[in-house]
């Protein structure tokens, strides 16, 4: 129904209303007096969350081209600006303090997750879509692009979610927490605003595709 399209796309924009509000106020507070080491959470998370965030750019703008839908080509925008954004800050946060932006850790190693088996097929970590899974949506248009799309980003929120809490948990940058917990509200309403958009065309998420998401971020 189009009435519950205008509401669902209404929830995306205050969303994304919410990230730049996370943004501005990120912007104007001193990240920290005493500054993160390499291999600390908060590097971690900033090093591998604009990684994560990257491929949920490019997938939403990979949409953008594939459909005439104003409701997924309105979502797809809203997270691709939220999480460009956002990506910028982490970047910004490492270069602040000195940090590199690669590590030669595995990526995780942060949370306790560096044992992990290695990605494969390009998704370096939980929830990120496989290079063969790109390729995909790069073939597809209308409908079943926006069901891929929505699952794909689906799996890459709950993917994200479990990094974000564990930066809640570890992380010791108050603005990153405020950032990190910022992020886990929005994409868990997101989950759910997804999840209603998939119904509505006769699909819904897949499952957890391993997404290795059972160990604890530990302190």
């Amino acid at each position: 129904m189009r009435y519950i399209g205008w509401i669902a796309g209404a929830a995306a924009a205050a969303l994304v209303a919410a990230g730049a509000i996370t943004y501005a106020a990120a912007e104007d507070t001193p990240p920290t007096t005493k500054v993160p080491t390499a291999d600390s959470a908060d590097a971690g998370f900033a090093r591998d969350m604009a990684v994560h965030h990257q491929q949920a750019v490019e997938m939403s703008y990979i949409v953008r081209d594939r459909t005439r839908n104003e409701e997924v080509r309105r979502l797809a925008y809203d997270i691709a600006q939220t999480q460009a954004n956002q990506r910028g800050m982490l970047l910004g946060w490492l270069d602040l303090w000195g940090l590199p932006k690669v590590s030669a850790d595995p990526p995780m190693t942060w949370m306790g997750m560096g044992d992990m088996p290695p990605g494969e097929d390009g998704a370096l970590m939980p929830g990120m879509a496989t290079n063969t899974e790109l390729k995909k949506l790069n073939t597809l248009q209308g409908r079943q692009a926006e069901i891929l799309y929505l699952q794909l980003m689906t799996d890459h929120h709950k993917g994200g979610i479990h990094m974000a809490e564990g930066c809640v948990a570890k992380c010791t940058v108050g603005v990153e927490k405020k950032l990190a917990q910022g992020m886990v509200d929005a994409q868990q309403s997101e989950i759910g605003l997804m999840a209603t958009m998939l119904k509505e065309r006769g699909a819904k998420p897949r499952d957890q595709r391993g997404l290795r998401l059972s160990r604890p971020a530990t302190g």
